[in-house]
Order: structure tokens, then sequence, then C-alpha cells
């Protein structure tokens, strides 16, 4: 392992950028610790994840800047790029994650808004007459 390694996230339109560094198990995101950026227990657990499954939680300092997106999209962009640093480190573990869907990236988008219609899948009143 190299001094810190790294590794990009992404899911809808957040970006998560992850530094992985030996350490006792601070996890920073944004400048702050995950329990203050994230304050559902969900998301902290959501990021905790690869850590859990790589049997990793504790050995490393995760250090991320996230931008874009709402919380939650944040959390699963810092999921994905954590998942992706620890594949790179673990390849042992490169199977275990990838058959937990921790490695694809979920393409799912917003779809756009339609013109001459309200949203994207919603239509205005049909009016026969």
């Amino acid at each position: 392992m190299t001094e810190t390694n790294y590794a990009t996230g992404r899911r809808k339109t957040s970006v998560a950028r992850v530094w992985l560094s030996v350490g006792n198990g601070d996890i920073i995101i944004n400048r702050k610790p995950v329990k203050d950026y994230f304050k559902m227990e969900t998301l902290i657990a959501m990021v905790k994840q690869p850590l859990e499954i790589t049997k990793a939680l504790g050995r490393y300092n995760i250090m991320a800047t996230v931008r874009g997106g709402g919380v939650s999209s944040q959390a699963g962009a810092v999921r994905h790029g954590l998942s992706r640093v620890l594949a790179e480190l673990y390849p042992e573990h490169k199977q275990n994650l990838k058959k937990s869907g921790l490695l694809t990236r979920d393409p799912r988008m917003k779809e756009r808004k339609k013109y001459g219609q309200p949203g994207a899948r919603k239509r205005f009143q049909f009016s026969k007459r």
C-alpha cells in the first residue's frame, strides 16, 4: 500500500473523491466527522458497508470530499468511491464487493422534463371538446 490510495465514486449527480490511508478508523467527509455530516444512521451504515465486507473497519482513515446531489446520493457516491479503493487494495475481496453491488455505478438518473408538458411523465388533462 502506498501512503494514500485514491478513487472517485459517483451516484446520480454526486461525485465523491475518496482517500484511504492507514490509521485508526476516522471517517472525515468535507472536513467534518461522518456523524456530523450524515445525520441519519442509515447513511452512516451505507458509507461503512464496504469496510464491513472487507473486514477493514477501524484500520484505515478515510477522507472524502463530495459535491452535488442530496445527502442520500452523496452517501452512495462515497460508498462507491470507498469500494473502488478497497477493491484496488484487496484484490481478494473484489468479488465480494462486486457481488454486493458496490462496485457497479448506479446508472439511474432523473428523467428530463418534456416540452409542452408539466413534468417528465405527467401530462396535462386531455379535453375532447
